[in-house]
């Protein structure tokens, strides 16, 4: 099986490029985030006719998240177990479904902002939360493998940017994030970092400054694996191609690339 993650950017603006990319890659579940759209917005047919049933929620132009899958898509669940909400607001920012045996849950982790933002503080009570359902999970049910993907907006060590000094002072890369991150990877694995090691394998670059050619990303971009997920890991990796600028007249890209893994 083969399994991707992409924050998509506006699935609408995009929808192009992602069905091509899933039929060239052979795709057979993917995540996304950043959809940008309500369910009613959601193209769903572009993907139908390519033989995925898929999963969205999105509740206006902000946030949303998806799975798109052709080996099953079943029990559904919108957000896990105590997921906090921001300004008494849900958003959506989390989904899971299980397909073909796989429970995969795609998630978009809350930016932060600023470091004194109160959107600062909900990102680690967010994180936190996901930490204590998802350890939940695999204590009532150790052999189910789980895979937690997205965009987490943090870069986990210095090497995942670019240049750690211009971040530095900014959300991403403070030591309460990465401290949170590194509490869900006691028991979820970063299956791709060993087919795609630091330095230098990103997975965003921003739009502006000329960042993606400058080769000045940051890798913010993960698939974590639950053990019975991880052993069955054969490859991964990085998919840089897909944020370059398409011909003229194409849509643009989204600023992250896809992330990939194959599985036995």
């Amino acid at each position: 099986m083969r399994l991707a993650t992409w924050n998509v950017n506006s699935i609408r603006s995009r929808i192009d490029r992602v069905t091509d990319w899933l039929q060239r890659a052979e795709v057979d579940v993917l995540a996304m985030q950043e959809t940008k759209c309500t369910d009613a917005q959601f193209p769903t047919m572009p993907f139908a006719a390519l033989g995925y049933d898929v999963a969205h929620i999105g509740l206006n132009q902000w946030n949303g998240v998806a799975i798109a899958s052709r080996v099953g898509l079943e029990d559904v669940q919108i957000g896990f177990e105590g997921q906090p909400v921001w300004n008494d607001a849900d958003e959506a920012r989390a989904i899971g479904a299980t397909c073909n045996g796989v429970r995969v849950w795609s998630l978009y982790v809350p930016n932060g902002r600023t470091i004194e933002d109160p959107h600062y503080q909900y990102k680690l009570e967010w994180l936190a939360a996901l930490h204590n359902t998802a350890s939940g999970w695999l204590a009532d049910d150790p052999a189910t493998p789980v895979a937690l993907v997205g965009d987490w907006n943090i870069a986990p060590t210095d090497d995942d940017v670019w240049d750690v000094e211009h971040f530095r002072g900014a959300t991403h890369v403070t030591e309460p994030e990465r401290a949170a991150f590194r509490a869900i990877e006691d028991r979820f694995t970063d299956v791709v970092r060993p087919y795609a090691p630091p330095p230098g394998n990103f997975t965003y670059w921003d739009y502006t400054q000329l960042r993606f050619p400058k080769k000045q990303g940051m890798r913010i971009d993960f698939i974590l694996g639950s053990p019975e997920f991880a052993a069955r890991v054969t490859h991964a990796e990085i998919v840089r191609e897909e944020r370059k600028p398409g011909k003229k007249g194409t849509p643009a890209p989204s600023d992250h690339a896809p992330v990939l893994v194959e599985l036995t």
